[in-house]
């Protein structure tokens, strides 16, 4: 039996009436909406894969929810005081069952298939909604990692997460809101000739782009590089500041709620997002002053695409004038920068 057949997947209705915009205009009916839960069946750990056999076949339109795990072992949690009924049997079943590990640490749901996908398109995934699924995070710190390798000894601390009020008190005195949890890795499969690559890195797939700007109502656009294009999500963030400079968030569980498209109109080099009041420009690359570039690239390649009337030097002036530059996160090796394009400077958008 395949993970396909093992996938605890409910279909909550096959016509719920749930419209939405059509990216090519208009509206379309979601045809399906799917509830996917993280379990040794639905997860594949520390690595994206052509090769990862899907464990839900979608129609474009489709919503899926999926709801994703921390990663901390239920093993460990009796000496951080989290009571057994905060973990689901799901979640201790992942750490008891799961073998096939690496090379990174993070639990993806997924792949999800999405009909109609092939190499070149690109995929368009709606971010509708992300909550929060547990009462606990976790953030931790690496001798060897980091933004200050060799500065700090290993040390981890257990957050209470606050669902009612969505904060955390992350020490004494100090309240951290709780308002805008995301997913920090949401990628697709790379190409088949790529073999397993790590969770780690994020890349042309997406991935661990540790990106706080993905929450709620936004929008991220990938390139496809395999049929079906084999979306997953993981990683889950309860909060974190641009930069993620100690190499963790507050790691939890999320549960969100995704709807797909294929864009055959599109073509993309790197991954792109969009919220209802920017669009999003990426820069990945091991070195953060490259990564500056491609994101300046991407911006000038986007400004031109979006308004043919702009030449690129006004392009390049106008990414100066108006666009912020952020330090998406400075430790997965390959860095993050992105840039926020604010759409109300264009009277025509």
């Amino acid at each position: 039996m395949g993970r396909k057949d093992l996938a605890i997947l409910t279909v909550i209705s096959a016509t719920l009436g749930l419209f939405s915009l059509n990216p090519l205009g208009g509206v379309v009916l979601a045809q399906k909406v799917y509830e996917l839960k993280a379990s040794p069946e639905t997860i594949h750990w520390g690595h994206f894969s052509a090769d990862i056999e899907p464990v839900l076949r979608i129609e474009p339109g489709d919503i899926v929810i999926m709801e994703d795990v921390p990663r901390l072992d239920p093993a460990d949690m009796d000496k951080f005081g989290i009571p057994p009924e905060e973990m689901s049997q799901d979640y201790r079943d992942i750490y008891l069952k799961v073998t096939d590990r690496g090379p990174a640490s993070h639990i993806m749901v997924g792949p999800v298939y999405v009909n109609g996908a092939e190499p070149g398109d690109v995929l368009e995934v709606r971010i509708l909604d992300v909550q929060l699924a547990y009462t606990f995070g976790y953030s931790r710190l690496s001798p060897r990692s980091g933004t200050l390798p060799g500065e700090f000894e290993r040390w981890e601390k257990i957050l209470r997460v606050d669902l009612e009020n969505k904060t955390t008190e992350a020490a004494e005195g100090v309240i951290i809101p709780l308002d805008n949890p995301f997913f920090g890795s949401m990628g697709v499969a790379p190409d088949p000739a790529a073999g397993r690559i790590s969770s780690g890195p994020p890349g042309v797939h997406a991935g661990n782009l540790d990106n706080k700007d993905l929450g709620s109502g936004s929008i991220l656009y990938i390139p496809v590089h395999t049929k079906g294009a084999l979306f997953s999500a993981g990683d889950g963030h309860a909060v974190q500041g641009h930069g993620e400079v100690s190499i963790n968030a507050l790691e939890t569980g999320l549960r969100g709620r995704f709807q797909f498209f294929v864009r055959k109109d599109m073509s993309l080099k790197w991954p792109r997002g969009e919220t209802p009041t920017h669009w999003i420009v990426m820069g990945l690359h091991e070195d953060l002053d490259e990564g500056m570039k491609i994101a300046v690239r991407e911006t000038i390649d986007f400004l031109v695409e979006r308004f043919p009337h702009l030449s690129r030097n006004e392009a390049f002036m106008i990414a100066s004038l108006a666009v912020d530059y952020h330090v998406t996160q400075n430790v997965d090796r390959t860095k993050g920068i992105h840039g926020m394009i604010p759409k109300d400077i264009f009277k025509d958008r």
